[in-house]
Formats: C-alpha cells, structure tokens, sequence
C-alpha cells in the first residue's frame, strides 16, 4: 500500500515536473507585425529647380525696356515642416493625406541689353520664390519598414520680381500667390517604430497667369504673363503617433 502511494506520489511530481519544463521551454509569442497605420509630424530640407517664363502681352515693358520675353532657370533652397495621417490596409497597402509648407529661396536672374534707354543700358530680370505649400493624398505600398509611395493634390506658390535697368530710369516690381497642382513620389523607411526618414521628389506646375508689374520710378502698371513650373528633391524625418508595434 505504502509502495502504491510511493509510486502515485513519485508519477504525479514528474508529470507536473514535465509540463513546468515544457513551460519554461515555450518560445515568447511572436511580435506584432509593423504597421504605418497613424499619424505623423516633422521637417524636412531640399533644393529646387524650374522655369519661369515671362511674356510682355500688355506691352508694359517694351516700350520702356525693350524687353518683350525673357526665359530665367531658377534655383535654390527650402526648409519646412509636414503633417498627415496614414492607414495601412490589406497587409501592404497606405492610404494617406498629408500637407506641407517649405520657405526659402528658389530664384535666379538675368541681364537683358536695353538699347532703347541708352546706349550700353542692361537690365536685370529677377525672381524670388521664397513659399511653397501643399495639401495632397498619397497611396502606398509596404513591405515591413519601408514603404513606396506617390502623392497628388493642390499646391501654392509665393513669388517676388524684380526689372530694373543699371540706369536708374525705371524699377518694375511684381508679387503674387498662385495656386497650381502637384504630384511627386518618394520612398519612406521606419528606422524605430515612432520615426521615420523619406527621400521624395514633388513637381509643382502653376500654369500661365498673368502678374501686375508696377514700375517704383514711374508707378506705372500692368499684368506680365508669366509661366512657372518648380521641382523641389528634399529629405525628411518624421515623429509618427499612434503607429509601430
């Protein structure tokens, strides 16, 4: 009877023995898969590029400067901030929208001979985009911590010009916002689940608008035609809320 209770005694200790093992051997559950699904603040820093074309229809500078066109490639720098939200579907699928705002200094110049002054007389032709805005959607596809993407929607502009000639005979001056559409794409990469960084290329065109220029000597004025299209390459980081593991 004793070696009966023994026996029980001794089965019962290895099989809770067996199973505390068994216990202690289990692999941890398996993490959470990564999601981008969340939203996100942060800054980002580019250079830009484009054209602005600019055409005296009215004849308000012609007459005066002997300038009736004139072709100026732009360049330069901006700084600015984004913030969107983003939603992850069918595994490896984003849907977004994000808005943008950059300041800094896309420009150029050019100097135009003005014969009709005076002999010898130039001019200086000189543009300053010192604002560029968005608002746009984008679509993406994931797989784990990178993600592809491309983006469209709405974009704004604030431009500055300047024309005038070595002389001193007249200072033609032009401002303006527009409005235009942008698309562009980029590649996003989680380095930890709460940041990110993104290379992105975004293409702006605000088509053919016309632009009072007033001359400071003279205040005389009329509408410039003007076409512009800018191209910005900028790198970002971004904080995201609400996503990760």
């Amino acid at each position: 009877m004793k070696a009966t209770l023994l026996g029980s005694a001794v089965v019962s200790l290895l099989t809770i023995s067996a199973a505390f093992g068994a216990d202690l051997r289990a692999p941890p559950p398996a993490p959470l898969p990564f999601t981008w699904t969340g939203c996100y603040a942060g800054a980002n820093a580019g250079g830009g590029f484009g054209q602005k074309n600019l055409t005296d229809s009215a004849e308000l500078l012609s007459p005066t400067t002997g300038v009736t066109s004139d072709n100026l490639d732009i360049r330069g720098y901006m700084l600015g901030a984004q913030i969107g939200c983003d939603y992850q579907f069918a595994s490896n699928w984003i849907v977004g929208v994000e808005g943008a705002a950059s300041g800094g200094d896309i420009g150029g110049s050019n100097s135009v001979a003005v014969p009709l002054v005076a002999p010898g007389d130039t001019a200086t032709f000189k543009e300053t985009t010192d604002f560029l805005a968005s608002l746009t959607g984008r679509v993406g596809y994931t797989w784990d911590r990178w993600m592809l993407y491309g983006k469209g929607g709405v974009g704004f502009v604030n431009d500055r010009y300047n024309l005038p000639d070595a002389a001193g005979t007249y200072d033609f001056d032009g401002l303006e916002n527009r409005l235009g559409w942008t698309a562009g794409a980029g590649i996003e990469w989680a380095l930890w689940d709460d940041w990110s960084v993104k290379l992105e290329y975004d293409y702006y065109s605000f088509g053919t608008r016309n632009v009072t220029f007033i001359d400071e000597t003279t205040q005389a004025s009329g509408p410039e035609s003007i076409k512009q299209n800018i191209q910005v390459i900028k790198l970002g980081l971004n904080f995201h809320v609400f996503a990760g593991r």
